[in-house]
């Protein structure tokens, strides 16, 4: 008999059991449902004409005022946003943006002719945005700017500032005005399988720009467009960037710096193991010829394969692009220190301060052709080391021959 009940007793807290992970799983399923926005249901179209902007910042505010992680979804199809501010602090530190279709600005160059960014985000911590396609409809302004006539500015298709813990991952940004996607002031960023094109010829669209930032991580990204893949500005440190192609394009930048008198520097930047095909630059540092206390220090390029570059490796301490409001100054300040360039698969330029020059660079196991030629070195004001097999021959000086640099091409 007690054997009986006890086998009673098992059953039924098996049963119970079952019964309670049922419950509690259809709990947690209605809730996640509940806290998922279907743009769709709430009212957008996606028709490319009917604007998506008021749906999307409604899907906002309730994500925003939720004490619950949520998501904001965009199903497939595409979507007209005339622009949208997504602006925080929110309740909770999970939201995400889940795009399977397409966001599509204006073809119009006026609509955002009073907007720095299309899409911006502001104050957020904890902002995912997954996969999906936004369209910045760049192509007429390029135009314009191409033409001659007086257009506006542009507009940054996506723009980050203020965030914290930010994950970017298979988005796709096309066609932007301006810079496909900027960071500023954000901390803790990671972007994976990022899509960043844009016309070779078109105008002040980099693909990926960073400032004021720390912590930020760029990996399996392909980025193509008429500047810089990805240009890192004053006050980013910490920064990783590996496996990124990059074509059409200026390559990869640090700066310009030395914009203004006082200036954050840039510390510890790693680019490893990208490929730069047909682009006008590859990795390279650049500064005004002004004072300014501005610096770049512990700085590392690694196992970069350049086809068909024209500038593979540049130091610019006297930065004028279009030779415009040059400030012609010879003594500026910006300090660039301890530079690695590290196994680099025609020309290797370093142009440094006469008063502040370039120290610490190094140069590990460069190769650089041109048509199976040996490319050309010039320096200036550059004191470093070189190791392993180096062509062409490094050009650099040692501290105690300083500032007597080889200078093959006579380059000043």
């Amino acid at each position: 008999m007690n054997n009986c009940i006890i086998k009673f007793s098992l059953s039924l807290l098996v049963i119970l059991h079952i019964f309670l992970s049922l419950l509690l799983w259809y709990f947690n399923h209605a809730s996640a449902a509940e806290l998922t926005f279907n743009i769709i249901t709430l009212g957008a179209k996606p028709d490319e004409k009917t604007d998506a902007s008021p749906v999307l910042q409604t899907a906002w505010a309730k994500a925003c005022d939720s004490s619950e992680p949520a998501t904001i979804y965009v199903p497939e199809g595409i979507f007209f946003v005339r622009s949208v501010r997504f602006n925080g602090p929110c309740k909770n530190n999970a939201i995400t943006v889940l795009i399977d279709g397409t966001l599509v600005a204006s073809s119009d160059i006026h609509v955002l002719a009073n907007s720095s960014s299309w899409i911006l985000f502001n104050h957020i911590n904890g902002l995912s945005i997954t996969g999906g396609i936004i369209d910045g409809q760049g192509t007429p302004l390029w135009n314009c700017k191409h033409s001659g006539k007086s257009c506006p500015i542009g507009a940054r298709s996506l723009q980050i500032n203020d965030g914290k813990n930010v994950n970017i991952n298979g988005l796709s940004s096309i066609n932007s005005q301006l810079f496909g996607i900027g960071m500023n002031r954000c901390q803790n960023v990671h972007m994976t399988r990022v899509n960043v094109l844009a016309a070779g010829d078109s105008p002040n669209t980099d693909g990926i720009h960073v400032q004021q930032s720390s912590d930020v991580t760029i990996l399996n990204s392909n980025i193509g467009n008429g500047d810089d893949c990805i240009s890192i500005g004053p006050g980013t440190s910490n920064m990783w960037i590996e496996t990124i192609t990059c074509g059409p394009g200026h390559g990869i930048s640090i700066g310009s710096l030395g914009i203004g008198a006082e200036e954050d520097g840039v510390h510890n930047v790693t680019v490893k193991s990208s490929t730069f095909t047909g682009t006008q630059n590859g990795v390279r540092i650049k500064s005004w010829g002004r004072p300014s206390n501005g610096f770049a220090t512990n700085v590392h390029f690694q196992h970069i394969t350049m086809d068909n570059v024209k500038n593979p490796i540049i130091i610019d301490q006297n930065y004028c692009p279009h030779l415009k409001d040059c400030p012609g100054q010879v003594y500026f300040l910006i300090n660039l220190i301890d530079v690695n360039f590290f196994l680099i698969i025609f020309y290797l330029k370093f142009n440094c301060s006469p008063t502040n020059h370039c120290t610490g660079l190094s140069l590990i196991d460069i190769n650089l052709t041109y048509e199976n030629h040996i490319a050309k070195a010039s320096c200036k004001n550059a004191e470093g080391t070189t190791s392993g097999v180096v062509e062409p021959s490094g050009c650099l000086a040692s501290a105690n021959f300083y500032p007597y640099n080889i200078d093959p091409l006579g380059y000043s």
